[in-house]
C-alpha cells in the first residue's frame, strides 16, 4: 500500500509543479487559462474558481492545462481575442510551453535544498582506508585486506585517496613498498601495480591505468553549510543530474546502456515506495531526481510533449511563419505514435522485470 501512496505523492506532485508553471506564466501574461487538470481521462472531481475550472482525471499518469485558443477550429469570441493563446507573440508562447520544463528543473533545486538543509553539505570522509579488494589482484596477492589503512607508498604519506592514486598510477609497474595499518600493528607490504582498463560511470572504456586493485571506503559526513551553500549545492546536484540524464539518453542511442533498462510507472512505484520505507528525506531526493528526469523528457523535440511545441516556435521563428496546419498534424500523429510505442516499451521492461525478480 506504501508503495501506491509514495507513486502518488512523487508523481502528484511533479505533475503539479509542471502544469503550474504553464498555468502561472500563461496567467502572468494575461492568457486565458480554461481547464488546470492533473491526470487524464474522466473526471473524479474538481471546481471550477473564476474563468478556470481546476479537475483531476482518472489517470494519474500526466495533466494538462488548456488554454483559449489552443484547440483547432476553436471559436474564439471578438472580445476575448486578446486573451486567446494564438493571438499572442512567438515568444510568449514559448514561454509558457517552456514553464513546465523549467519548474520541474526548479523545484528539483528545492528538493535538492531541503536534503541539504536538514541534513548537511556531504562530503568524502578523508583517509585511505581500504574498502574492498579485487579479486586476483596484486594487492590481493600482495596480502592486503579490507580494513588496511594505507599510511605510505615509497616513503611517501598518502593522506588522501586522490595522492594514493597518483602514486600508484605513476609507478609503472615497479615494485611498491606498501606501509600499512592493521589493527595496532604497521606492516610494510611489497606489491606491483598491473595496467587495468579504467571505465567511466556508462561502463565505457576511457583509458588504462596501473592500478592496485583497491577501493576506498564510500562513507561521507555532513557538515552544516547553512541556507547559501545548502542551497549552492543543490544547484550544482541539479545540474549534475541533468548531465547525467542527457548523457544516460545520448548513451542509449549509443548502445552503451542497454534499452531495458529504461523504467516505467511501475519502477518509479517500485522505487519511490523503497525511498519512503527509507525515510522522508530519501523520498525527497529522489522526487529531485525524477523531478529533473521529467523536465529534460518533456524537452525532447517530439510532437506531444513540450519540447514539440517548442521546436515548431523555433522553426516559427526561423521561416517567419507559423508551420502549415497539414506539417503539424503529422508531426503530432508521429509524436503520438512514438509516445505510445515508449510507453508500451517502458511497460513490457516493467513487467519484465518484475517477473524476473519474483
Amino acid at each position: 500500500m506504501h508503495y501506491l501512496i509514495s507513486f502518488i505523492i512523487v508523481l502528484g506532485v511533479l505533475i503539479f509543479v509542471h502544469e503550474l508553471g504553464h498555468f502561472l506564466v500563461a496567467k502572468g501574461l494575461g492568457i486565458k487559462v480554461l481547464t488546470f487538470s492533473l491526470g487524464f481521462g474522466p473526471r473524479l472531481t474538481g471546481f471550477r474558481k473564476g474563468e478556470t475550472e481546476y479537475v483531476v482525471g482518472v489517470l494519474p499518469l500526466g495533466g494538462y492545462v488548456k488554454m483559449l485558443g489552443e484547440g483547432e477550429d476553436e471559436e474564439i469570441p471578438p472580445e476575448e481575442e486578446h486573451r486567446s493563446f494564438s493571438a499572442r507573440p512567438l515568444w510568449q508562447r514559448f514561454a509558457v510551453v517552456a514553464a513546465g520544463p523549467a519548474f520541474n528543473l526548479i523545484s528539483a533545486v528545492f528538493f535538492f535544498f531541503m536534503v541539504f538543509a536538514a541534513l548537511g553539505i556531504p562530503e568524502p570522509v578523508p583517509g585511505t582506508v581500504v574498502a574492498a579488494v579485487t579479486p586476483d589482484s596484486p594487492a590481493m596477492a600482495a596480502g592486503i585486506r579490507p580494513g588496511d589503512e594505507i599510511l605510505a607508498i615509497n616513503g611517501r604519506e598518502t593522506r588522501d585517496w586522490d595522492t594514493l592514486a597518483a602514486i600508484i598510477g605513476e609507478s609503472g609497474g615497479a615494485p611498491l613498498q606498501i606501509r600499512i595499518r592493521r589493527g595496532d600493528a604497521e606492516l610494510t607490504i611489497t606489491a606491483s601495480a598491473r595496467k587495468e582498463t579504467v571505465h567511466n560511470i556508462f561502463g565505457e572504456e576511457t583509458g588504462k591505468r596501473y592500478m592496485l586493485g583497491v577501493s576506498r571506503r564510500d562513507e561521507v559526513r555532513y557538515r552544516d553549510g547553512g541556507v547559501l551553500e545548502s542551497l549552492m549545492a543543490a544547484v550544482k546536484q541539479t545540474w549534475a543530474m541533468i548531465y547525467l540524464t542527457v548523457m544516460g539518453v545520448v548513451k542509449m542511442f549509443q548502445r552503451v546502456i542497454p534499452a531495458s533498462q529504461i523504467g516505467g510507472p511501475i519502477l518509479i512505484a517500485q522505487l519511490a515506495g523503497r525511498q519512503f520505507e527509507a525515510g522522508w528525506l530519501n523520498l525527497i531526493h529522489f522526487m529531485g531526481v525524477i523531478s529533473v528526469n521529467l523536465g529534460i523528457i518533456n524537452l525532447f523535440p517530439i510532437p506531444v510533449l513540450d519540447g514539440g511545441h517548442l521546436l515548431y516556435f523555433s522553426c516559427e521563428a526561423v521561416l517567419g511563419r507559423p508551420l502549415s496546419d497539414t506539417a503539424r498534424e503529422t508531426g503530432q500523429r508521429i509524436g503520438l505514435a512514438l509516445l505510445i510505442a515508449l510507453m508500451i516499451f517502458v511497460f513490457y521492461n516493467d513487467i519484465v522485470r518484475l517477473l524476473t525478480q519474483n
